[in-house]
């Protein structure tokens, strides 16, 4: 059955914000509806629909009927989700800028959902999910996706082995160094596991964890500090930022006060909180995400050890969800700040802002960036899907967004800078922009 497409209406990002969660705590009945448009259920045009049980309705205002679907995967649900709803709008503004086209090929867009009400945040079983719908869906010329690491490690060889494709990928958040190179912070195996195929499809616009962590470390040192704790959510985000901030924070001649994972489940963080008390830290690295009861750990580090000062990944990059108690903490997150961006980039967070009446997460540039590349990317293809994965590599942005850069073979971006925020009365507020020297990256 057929459907129009035609003049779905967006919808802004206040009402999502008015669901945001303040810890990882599921929703409701499909929660991600809340910020995103209505209307074809199951086609429109020469494309078939993913289904609703994942993804909203196909976003499309071009001329007729779209030609291809890009999807986007994130996670709607839980502790996050007022900031991954932005994106979504972010994303969906860089389409209709470009006026739903990539070239020849006129484009719609469908949001979908990698977590679950249940879990809070992204669910492994849910990115298979979602991964084996776009693979086996051939309307679908690529995704742009995903926000967690872990869920792009299990989606991405399912793209890879899509017939045709492989599938096209474009991460505007994964920062894990492992799926697309070894070195410090990879797994071994990594990243050749994900490309069965042993050709790549995946790329990213931010800066991987091998610069995050020594940003972090330095950053550690320039505000004087001599002791750190450092603490990992036991997932691969978390250990893997651990692990390079450990690397940098060493080299830079900082204490190594003590190393612990925290467990998500856990009810209480107070005896974590004496240990790093006991152990004379002066600052604590928090290498993990805050949907794993990241609330909760801060609460209990802010009681137990108030006078350490809390350093934290992007992986805590949303103050709604940090909480008050995050008040004068700090938060790292790749690129400049919104407020340093300049051409086409001070344009997005002027226009874009005006759509949603805030100033944009450091997120949302992202979002937005990433699909500019996608389409860029189907631009200069012939319409198949393996050519759209082959055209990101080696693609070059010139003044866009974020600024100026390119996306190498192995898929990461030669723009490196990380901002360091402090987190004030529920804002985040830049400090200082960091790209760490060489011999901390290695």
């Amino acid at each position: 059955m057929k459907h129009s497409v035609k003049a779905v209406a967006l919808v802004g990002l206040f009402a999502a914000l008015a669901f945001a969660a303040a810890g990882c705590g599921g929703g409701g009945d499909n929660e991600s509806e809340s910020s995103t448009t209505t209307g074809s259920s199951s086609s429109g045009g020469n494309v078939t629909a993913l289904p609703a049980s994942s993804c909203t309705s196909i976003y499309y205002e071009g001329e007729g009927s779209p030609d291809f679907i890009v999807a986007s995967d994130l996670p709607l649900q839980g502790a996050g989700r007022a900031q991954t709803s932005e994106m979504v709008e972010a994303i969906k503004f860089a389409l209709k800028q470009r006026g739903f086209k990539a070239g020849s090929h006129k484009i719609g867009y469908q949001s979908c959902d990698d977590s679950t009400a249940q879990a809070g945040a992204w669910d492994s079983a849910k990115c298979a999910s979602n991964g084996r719908a776009y693979a086996g869906n051939k309307s679908v010329i690529g995704v742009v996706g995903t926000f967690n690491s872990g869920c792009a490690k299990i989606i991405v060889p399912i793209l890879n082995r899509a017939n045709p494709g492989p599938v096209a990928m474009v991460s505007p958040a994964n920062t894990s160094p492992g799926i697309t190179t070894d070195g410090p912070g990879a797994d071994p195996g990594e990243p050749d596991k994900y490309y069965p195929t042993s050709t790549r499809n995946y790329a990213r616009v931010v800066a991987n964890d091998q610069i995050q962590g020594p940003a972090d470390a330095q950053f550690t040192k320039d505000q004087g500090l001599k002791s750190v704790y450092v603490l990992n959510d036991k997932q691969t985000y978390g250990a893997g930022v651990a692990k390079t901030y450990l690397g940098a924070a060493q080299k830079l001649g900082l204490k190594i006060a003590g190393q612990a994972g925290w467990d998500a489940k856990q009810s209480s963080y107070e005896a974590l909180a004496n240990s790093i008390k006991a152990s004379g830290a002066d600052a604590v690295f928090l290498g993990g995400i805050i949907c794993n009861n990241g609330a909760k750990l801060i609460k209990d580090l802010k009681a137990g050890v108030p006078d350490a000062t809390l350093i934290a990944p992007d992986g805590f990059s949303d103050p709604k969800s940090n909480g008050a108690t995050f008040d004068g903490s700090y938060v790292s997150v790749a690129g400049q700040p919104p407020s340093g961006l300049k051409g086409d980039g001070k344009k997005f967070v002027t226009d874009f802002g005006a759509q949603i009446g805030a100033t944009p997460n450091p997120y949302s540039q992202y979002g937005a960036q990433a699909m500019e590349v996608m389409l860029d990317a189907i631009a200069k293809s012939d319409g198949t899907r393996g050519s759209v994965a082959k055209a990101l590599f080696g693609l070059k942005v010139t003044e866009g967004i974020i600024g100026s850069f390119t996306i190498n073979q192995k898929g990461d971006t030669s723009l490196n800078p990380i901002t360091v925020y402090q987190q004030k009365a529920g804002k985040l507020v830049p400090q200082k922009t960091i790209v760490p020297a060489k011999n901390l990256t290695t």
